[in-house]
């Protein structure tokens, strides 16, 4: 039997609940995987609440995409992966019926990755999902050069903190937008080359004495809502605003008279395609290797909080990641 987490309807972190199941031996394609460190997301809070882009299968819905641990066991045919190999989830599948959240868990061989960086457990199932997703929609999809500048809402989140450190890991400018003047000297020390406060107001304004008049290069935003006609006037003529969040659910007008490009990302775009997989995989490693990427690690949490773990991820007071830590 295993320890899984799962909720029986849509609401606040309360509905959340350990259970146990049987996962039975892993079958064909399929490998058994001990969990030591699972990274949290908004996506996750989002399915749990019933607001994610697809409804939860409920009632026994799991939840989860980041996961790190150990190999115990291979199904027949698997040939990528051995008991003991350290690994990490590659974040792909529905999350009611993949989620990792739990204390063991059963992943297609596809699902599954060789740990970057050599990394250790909690490190592991804090990079892959924010890093693939910075690293997707700024080198995949956004083309980032040095000396671009890219600007960063929601800086403090796991993916700011990633894209903050790739865009200095490629030779890019990267300035923060943070909704607190109290997380601008962490943001600084990550790399940030400028710290811009959202509450200030007039933040067109505020990009445009940052960079000399012209704007932002590219702009990577999870917000949306009414607040992406103001960063649409932050871009520079013919940039790139890339949205790849709704949390502000409110309708999101645009202004009519831009010159730039806008991008919605998925970062199933990438993950979910082996080539780009690979490519993403072997530039967290190299960073990880090189000290330029490393996850922050906001505070840790164990299974048996992990209600507490999604207030925390929903307070918005962190930076970095929130990661749950499994007890054997």
């Amino acid at each position: 039997m295993a320890v899984a987490v799962v909720f029986d309807e849509t609401g606040g972190p309360e509905v959340l609940r350990l259970t146990e199941v049987d996962l039975g031996d892993p079958g064909e394609g399929e490998v058994l995987v001990r969990v030591d460190a699972i990274g949290l997301n908004r996506a996750e809070a989002l399915l749990r609440s019933g607001t994610y882009f697809y409804p939860p299968v409920l009632p026994g819905s799991r939840l989860g995409y980041e996961a790190a641990g150990e190999v115990l066991a291979v199904g027949q045919g698997v040939t990528a992966f051995a008991p003991g190999d350290q690994v990490c989830t590659a974040a792909v599948g529905h999350l009611s019926t993949h989620g990792v959240y739990g204390d063991r868990i059963l992943v297609a061989e596809d699902g599954l990755l060789h740990r970057p960086g050599g990394t250790d457990a909690v490190t592991g199932a804090a990079v892959w999902l924010a890093g693939t997703t910075a690293y997707g929609a700024l080198v995949e999809k956004g083309g980032v050069r040095p000396g671009d500048t890219v600007l960063v809402t929601a800086a403090s989140s796991g993916v700011g903190v990633a894209a903050i450190q790739t865009a200095r890991h490629l030779g890019a400018v990267p300035i923060a937008v943070t909704r607190s003047a109290a997380k601008r000297d962490r943001l600084l020390a990550l790399g940030a080359a400028r710290v811009l406060l959202a509450e200030e107001g007039d933040l067109p304004g505020q990009v445009a004495r940052a960079t000399g008049g012209r704007g932002a290069d590219i702009v990577l935003d999870p917000v949306a809502g009414p607040g992406l006609a103001d960063l649409a006037r932050a871009v520079a003529p013919g940039g790139l605003l890339v949205v790849y969040g709704w949390l502000d659910p409110r309708p999101a007008p645009l202004p009519l008279d831009w010159g730039l490009r806008i991008l919605g990302y998925n970062n199933l775009e990438v993950v979910g395609d082996p080539a780009a997989r690979r490519r993403a995989a072997h530039f967290l490693d190299a960073g990880l290797r090189a000290g330029t990427l490393a996850p922050v690690i906001d505070r840790t949490f164990d299974l048996t909080e992990i209600a507490e773990a999604h207030r925390h991820l929903e307070s918005g007071a962190h930076l970095g990641k929130i990661v749950v830590t499994v007890r054997h």
